[in-house]
């Protein structure tokens, strides 16, 4: 059997690359500007004796044909162009600035990789925001169309849907727009769910319950996790405790399931400028449902602990295996980090589970439509 080749753009700390790679796929090169997830991918290439090319570089100042080479391909002979560009032009929680943010146009550098790869298939993973992003001329949805229409030109047929993590087992209620366009061929079809609501499931149907926070949490209250000191930056795997004192003062009321700010009867110190739009600011979540979208401004609260969630609870809420190391610095709440913490890395990438089950269809419709590829 043929190996199927991969090019991973946007790569971040590695989450649809997991997907695609347990898809059988061979990720040739991940590109990737932040210096903490190319440590992730690195210390993941290492780990699995891979000789995936690392480039920690702007992808802007990447020329595809030249990587091509170095890759030892010609056009046409990769058969998966896939990646998730920034997110944040987009997102429905942000300014919302679409192209007139420095990170919007990145999405079309999909485009300038296909133009010259020519793969047999691209695989696209955005924020829902992205179907009514605006254009130039500030027409709501010009941005998605726009980019349908680059990738026909360029002879692709896309298909795109709404698809929800915890649809294909991940713990998470997380939302987001799939594009897969295939080259010269039709025929893709998405993936059927795995998972569903538990009212929504009986013995009629093959569906499994979504998976809930406790279920993705059992195991890992002991040993409890570590707090900053002397091991801080021993964080092998990831769980880290950086509650501030008074953040632990403040969730301590907060029932199973609720935020702070809904939490009226609490004196005003406790919920100082809090309003109630504040639904995702100092929530706990709670162990017999999913968790809701992992952000990268916020970080949850533990369903029965009076502190935040640690990156490697985050993770096992995004669908990462415990044998995956994520590597940089774990934020303090009240500090900064440069580029990218480990709560952050984690929140801004692809559930594995969603991405391998997209990159499984993508490699049953390549072995179906294509010729010479098995």
């Amino acid at each position: 059997m043929k190996q199927l080749r991969a090019l991973s753009l946007f790569s971040g700390a590695g989450g649809m690359d997991i997907g695609v790679q347990k898809a059988d796929f061979e990720i040739l090169a991940e590109i990737e500007l932040d210096q903490y997830c190319c440590q992730t991918l690195r210390a993941a290439c290492g780990r699995e004796k891979r000789n995936t090319l690392v480039l920690e570089n702007d992808i802007r100042q990447i020329d595809p044909q030249t990587l091509m080479k170095d890759l030892g391909l010609q056009s046409g002979e990769l058969d998966l162009l896939f990646g998730g560009p920034p997110c944040q032009p987009f997102s429905l929680a942000g300014k919302q600035r679409s192209l007139d943010d420095i990170r919007g146009p990145l999405l079309f550098e999909i485009i300038r990789f296909a133009e010259a790869f020519k793969p047999k298939v691209i695989f696209l993973e955005q924020v829902k925001g992205l179907l009514s992003a605006k254009g130039k001329d500030g027409k709501k949805g010009d941005v998605f169309q726009t980019f349908l229409s680059e990738l026909e030109r360029l002879g692709y047929t896309p298909k795109w849907q709404v698809c929800s993590a915890a649809d294909y087992g991940v713990p998470q209620l997380r939302e987001r727009v799939l594009v897969v366009a295939t080259y010269g061929k039709n025929g893709f079809n998405f993936p059927e769910r795995t998972h569903a609501p538990k009212e929504s499931t009986n013995d009629l149907f093959t569906l499994k319950p979504y998976v809930t926070v406790g279920e993705a949490l059992a195991g890992l209250g002991k040993p409890a996790p570590k707090t900053p000191g002397t091991t801080f930056f021993d964080v092998s795997n990831s769980h880290v405790d950086v509650t501030p004192p008074r953040d632990r003062e403040r969730i301590a009321d907060v029932p199973e399931g609720f935020y702070l700010a809904s939490q009226t009867q609490l004196d005003k110190s406790i919920l100082c400028n809090l309003s109630p739009k504040d639904t995702t600011k100092y929530l706990r979540l709670h162990r017999e449902r999913p968790s809701n979208t992992l952000r990268c401004g916020e970080i949850f609260y533990h369903p029965t602990e009076d502190r935040y969630l640690t990156p490697r609870e985050y993770m096992r809420l995004h669908g990462y295996d415990d044998d995956y190391l994520l590597l940089g610095p774990i934020r303090s709440r009240t500090g900064t980090v440069k580029n990218l913490d480990q709560h952050r890395q984690v929140a801004n990438s692809v559930p594995p589970p969603l991405a391998y089950a997209v990159a499984k269809q993508i490699k049953s419709f390549l072995k179906e439509c294509f010729e010479g590829v098995f």
